[in-house]
């Protein structure tokens, strides 16, 4: 028996949503089903309105400082979800993943030096790094039996003279949920060469049955002394303009370079809103959280046999983790532009552009299925109709 319903449609117009708002500047017309930027059309779970409300009551909105709940909200989840235990010490306050990103660039390296990707990646890991000058090192994923992989000779080649290793773990857009082994290597590599490993671990409460995340720093000890590890209830719990986030270091070196940089920067207070939605959700949303995912699962079967059956000719990177999928246009025989084109004004469909996390994505499309199964319905049947 299900506790919520997302199969409810939600209006979202004249709330100033970004799914909606950038249709218009970003694909030129507004009659698209909006499934691209990372966010989902279920509500947030009513734990985390209620304390939004109950923190209303006071009908003031002034300064606000970090409870001890917020830290034992985090040390909690952590430990009963992921089996990592962490102390008060070593979590910090950020105002999001993108921005603590761009603040580790800063924090670890200078001007010009070498930081490390895997495209393709999420498209903020090369943002970042080109926008603080530094220069960008690609080390692509490789495609196995439709599946990313990290080659590691490659690897090996590749971060030497890296000052920092940008980490997408579990992996977006291709979902991918890093194993043991593979946390393994890229720690013995990384420590080998002296490289800072920043996890970014907002997708790992998103990890899909039966595939179990496992934090990068919890690996060893090796993991632990150069890792940087960023995560948030976020995505998990629909969030996102909320503007809360943390880091996890354990390194007392690491942590005080860090925290000196967001420190210095007045980057460490939070809103009045940033502390009490965390607790709520680390505290109470477990059940939600397991209905939600199944609801995406879901979503997902229902792709892949709708494609297999309907669309053979796209391959589908089946997600480990999240609600975002990376599917392979590419035997259509389209460039990158006639791909969008199709998508957008034949299917009507505002879709990610795979090329934006590196050429790598050329030839594919991201899709987000945090939305009612209706919508995924609709989406597919317009696709189907603009491809024949």
């Amino acid at each position: 028996i299900t506790m919520y319903n997302f199969d409810e449609l939600i209006c979202r117009k004249d709330t100033d949503a970004l799914k909606l708002e950038a249709l218009a500047p970003r694909w030129g017309r507004t009659d698209l089903l909006p499934m691209w930027v990372a966010d989902m059309d279920f509500k947030t779970p009513d734990f985390i309105v209620e304390a939004m409300r109950k923190r209303m009551e006071c009908e003031i909105f002034g300064y606000t400082s970090k409870p001890d709940s917020w830290n034992e909200a985090i040390i909690n989840w952590q430990a009963h979800r992921h089996q990592w235990t962490i102390s008060k010490e070593m979590i910090s306050f950020v105002p999001g993943v993108v921005p603590a990103l761009a603040m580790a660039v800063q924090a670890f390296t200078e001007r010009g030096e070498k930081v490390m990707i895997q495209q393709p990646v999420y498209n903020p890991f090369a943002q970042v790094i080109r926008n603080n000058h530094r220069e960008l090192v690609n080390c692509p994923l490789v495609l196995k039996d439709e599946q990313y992989h990290i080659d590691f000779d490659v690897f090996e080649e590749k971060i030497k003279g890296c000052k920092l290793f940008l980490f997408c773990h579990p992996h977006n857009p291709g979902g991918r949920v890093w194993t043991r082994e593979e946390l393994e290597k890229v720690a013995a590599i990384c420590a080998a060469h002296k490289v800072v490993v920043v996890a970014d671990e907002i997708h790992a409460d998103l990890t899909l049955a039966p595939y179990k995340h496992i934090p990068f720093a919890s690996i060893n000890e090796q993991a632990r002394d150069i890792s940087v590890v960023f995560a948030s209830p976020s995505k998990a719990f629909n969030m996102a303009g909320l503007a809360t986030s943390y880091a996890v270091i354990a390194n007392p070196t690491l942590r005080r370079c860090f925290e000196n940089y967001v420190e210095g920067n007045e980057l460490a207070a939070g809103n009045v809103f940033a502390f009490n939605t965390v607790v709520a959700a680390y505290m109470k949303g477990e059940e939600w959280l397991q209905e939600m995912l199944s609801y995406v699962q879901g979503n997902i079967d229902y792709l892949v046999e709708y494609l297999q059956q309907h669309l053979p000719q796209l391959k589908v990177i089946v997600p480990q983790a999240s609600y975002l999928v990376f599917i392979d246009f590419s035997a259509l025989g389209l460039s990158q532009k006639e791909l969008i084109s199709l998508c957008t004004n034949q299917a009507h469909l505002a879709l990610n552009d795979g090329a934006i996390y590196g050429k790598e994505g050329t030839g594919y499309m991201r899709i987000n299925l945090a939305c009612p199964r209706s919508i995924v319905e609709q989406a597919l049947t317009q696709l189907k109709e603009a491809i024949r």
